[in-house]
């Protein structure tokens, strides 16, 4: 290496003596001040060419050195080096600092929608003599003769994981009714609590789950079905009548196997409306009295639900992409109705049922039916008190969905609905007899709202003990949604 830059100096010497010598006239017309500029500017080069090539010399040295020196050889004090570091072509990157776990709350999402409609009576019995029934809607207390906008739901929801093994879900209704102290008129835009519930996984996978607190009961597919992904404007009454509200307070637990999972997560991206967050298996118990409601005997409601989706590709072309899914649900319960005297039946009344529900996805032509059967509590009109009485009724629904990449989503869709039997959600627990018919269409063109106009035609009785008789009646309904 020395001689290398001994070799430097003297070719830079030489180089220097060779010009001077070639162009005698160009040094003699040159001054001791030019060259004695060129000959420091030289010296600069040669100077720095050396002080790389040591600064290369000493790094290969230290890189070159044993880490420790074997343990049979005797070691020397070492004497101290200032090595200087060349600048690396490509620098290591520096060791990125832990990422620091968020906390508990930070974990927490926010999210709702709101429904807002207008009916509007085409002809019908929108008003009735006294004790007769008009037409009313146990769903929609906006279906009367004053009619007007109303507000349906205005939900919030605050969900998230709160550790790997337990998540929180808390939701609560802005639009709710109540009545003043006289109990004659309503107070609307009051808040009641919906869900509030802690699931906690007992595997990583998270394949079983036990639910605490309150929240919807597993029966039937459309009850659990959000309000905010179902086609229809309301729910139909046979199903509903098993769990008006559809929540109580309990603990369930869910199994849901990774097949079944997996075909779920497809339809959820392909945009289909599926039935929420539970299990293809569940099994729970729940006080029994309903949402909100003070529990008012020692039995609970023992409730079982199974659903279960097959793929028909295998089927053919025609069914490339199509899922079926079936299943049933179960319910024992014990319930005591509220009174005309505002009082709680001292007697408990058997609520038992079991439905049977299918539906092959709108991919684009969908069937979705349910059915259950059972007895329940019934206001009885030769006695004048509830008694426990038979029960039964459905729906089946048709739909038809397009998709488009220009105005969004539209869905037309017609559902028939029957029902048989008591509504214990009501004081004294009514008879009602529903046959009904509704064709109707969902238009979403942007994710954040969706319009649905339909055609009802309705014949009902009103869920009030004092009337009898059944209210006929069409109506335009129609609601928008905007989610966030």
């Amino acid at each position: 290496m020395e001689d290398r830059v001994r070799g430097l100096k003297s070719k830079s010497a030489v180089l220097s003596l060779s010009l001077l010598a070639l162009t005698p006239e160009a040094a003699r017309a040159q001054t001791n001040e030019d060259l004695q500029r060129q000959i420091d500017e030289l010296k600069a080069q040669v100077q720095v060419l050396t002080a790389a090539l040591a600064a290369q010399k000493t790094a290969s040295a230290v890189a070159q050195a044993p880490v420790s020196p074997p343990a049979s050889t005797p070691t020397r004090a070492p004497v101290p080096v200032m090595a200087v570091a060349p600048a690396p072509s490509s620098p290591a990157a520096a060791t990125p600092p832990a990422a620091k776990p968020k906390a508990w709350y930070e974990r927490l999402s926010l999210r709702g929608y709101t429904q807002m409609r207008y009916n509007a009576f085409l002809s019908g019995d929108d008003t009735a003599p006294a004790g007769q029934s008009r037409l009313r809607s146990v769903h929609d207390s906006s279906i009367s003769d004053r009619g007007g906008f109303s507000l349906r739901r205005a939900r919030l929801v605050l969900q998230g994981d709160v550790s790997d093994r337990v998540s929180l879900y808390l939701q609560s209704d802005f639009a709710t009714a109540v009545n003043n102290q006289a109990g004659t008129e309503r107070r609307e835009g009051y808040v009641q609590l919906r869900d509030a519930y802690a699931d906690v996984f007992l595997d990583k996978a998270k394949t079983f789950r036990v639910r605490l607190g309150q929240s919807k009961v597993p029966f039937g597919w459309e009850n659990m079905q959000s309000s905010s992904n179902r086609l229809t404007l309301d729910r139909s009454d046979a199903i509903n009548s098993a769990v008006p509200s559809e929540r109580d307070l309990g603990v369930v637990g869910y199994y849901t196997p990774p097949s079944v999972q997996k075909i779920w997560d497809r339809l959820s991206h392909d945009g289909q409306k599926l039935f929420g967050n539970y299990g293809a298996f569940g099994l729970g118990v729940f006080n029994g009295q309903g949402t909100n409601r003070t529990e008012q005997n020692r039995g609970l409601m023992k409730v079982a639900f199974a659903t279960w989706p097959i793929e028909l590709d295998g089927l053919g072309d025609g069914l490339a992409g199509q899922v079926f899914e079936f299943g049933g649900s179960g319910m024992l319960n014990d319930v005591q109705p509220e009174l005309r005297s505002g009082a709680v039946s001292a007697q408990a009344f058997k609520d038992n049922r079991i439905g049977l529900h299918a539906m092959l996805y709108p991919q684009p032509f969908g069937i979705q039916a349910e059915w259950n059967w059972g007895k329940g509590p019934e206001f009885d009109r030769a006695t004048q008190a509830i008694a426990t009485k038979n029960l039964s009724g459905g729906y089946v629904q048709l739909m038809y969905r397009l998709p488009t990449d220009t105005f969004g989503a539209v869905m037309p869709y017609a559902r028939w609905q029957r029902y048989r039997g008591g509504w214990k959600a009501s004081t004294s627990a009514p008879r009602l007899e529903t046959d009904e018919l509704e064709l109707g269409v969902e238009w979403q063109p942007w994710k954040a709202l969706e319009l649905t106009v339909a055609y009802a035609r309705m014949n009902r009785t009103e869920a009030d003990e004092r009337r009898t008789g059944r209210a006929r009646g069409d109506l335009i309904r129609t609601q928008v949604q905007w989610n966030y």
